[in-house]
């Protein structure tokens, strides 16, 4: 019974991992067939899950108040602005570049972890680290020999703020915070500072090439998101998170079957690096007596 437990949440998870690399594939199109900015993109990837969780509340008669308004602040600008960096990587960047940039949250938590934390880390972050570390290293090699490396670098640093808003959610979920009320805020201060920033850049109309695009962005997010929380509800956690890492595999495979991008070996092994790393990091830790 246990082990069928597990299997369902591992598979929810590769439902999850599809509809991600799905919605970085349809914000990819989005700004390359139809020259849409990545903040309009953001807007509409935000502003779905932030009005479907405001109405759950009223219809549950739950309340959106809350006594760590600052923690969810930090958690959210530091959420939206990594959700930013990582739409603008997949206007400018390869799919499994950009992809894969925004999975390299996993080296920047164990920095974080270890500089602003005080944690020590254990010989599995350490390894963990150090192969991202290396996987990085790779992939920014052909940027410095391109005329990609700033848009690389910004898109990497996306990574850094992903990092932060996770730990906050950490800090969020220990002080009892629920989950639907921490994505809600995030939804909506993305929701906000997207339209914001697209309003400056500027809108497109909705005609009706766009709104299948939009429908699915949002769907594909909102209902990847609900995914990706079951499948961690009812499966085995470190499986799981390792599983997570598929994201980048369905993304990298539709770029070169059916976009035709190409990838250098020394992308391909920075981008093995940084899942290993990723898997690495999702392993439980040894007890000790």
């Amino acid at each position: 019974m246990i082990k069928a437990k597990y299997a369902l949440g591992s598979a929810w998870m590769i439902v999850a991992a599809f509809l991600f690399a799905l919605m970085s594939i349809l914000v990819k199109n989005a700004g390359t067939q139809l020259d849409m900015n990545p903040y309009e993109l953001a807007f509409w990837r935000s502003v779905l899950p932030a009005l479907i969780i405001f109405c759950g509340t009223l219809v549950r008669r739950q309340t959106l108040k809350t006594p760590f308004f600052w923690g969810h602040m930090k958690r959210s600008v530091a959420g939206t602005t990594a959700l930013l960096l990582a739409f603008y990587g997949l206007s400018q960047l390869p799919l499994a570049t950009s992809v894969t940039l925004n999975y390299t949250s996993v080296v920047f938590i164990a920095i974080l972890s270890i500089v602003w934390l005080k944690e020590t880390p254990s010989l599995k972050t350490w390894i963990a680290l150090l192969m991202g570390l290396g996987g990085i290293c790779l992939m920014l090699k052909p940027a410095f020999e391109s005329d990609r490396l700033i848009q690389t670098l910004i898109t990497l640093s996306g990574g850094i703020f992903t990092a932060f808003a996770l730990l906050q959610v950490r800090a969020l979920s220990l002080m009892g915070e629920p989950a639907w009320r921490i994505v809600f805020y995030f939804s909506a201060v993305a929701a906000v500072i997207s339209a914001v920033v697209a309003t400056w850049v500027g809108w497109h109309r909705l005609t009706p090439e766009i709104l299948p695009y939009i429908a699915g962005i949002g769907g594909a997010g909102l209902l990847a998101q609900l995914a990706m929380t079951h499948a961690y509800h009812v499966g085995q956690k470190f499986t799981v998170a390792a599983l997570s890492y598929l994201t980048v595999v369905f993304a990298s495979i539709y770029g070169v079957v059916f976009v035709g991008e190409t990838i250098g070996s020394l992308e391909i092994l920075g981008i093995v690096a940084v899942i290993l790393a990723g898997v690495v990091s999702s392993f439980p830790e040894k007890k000790t007596d």
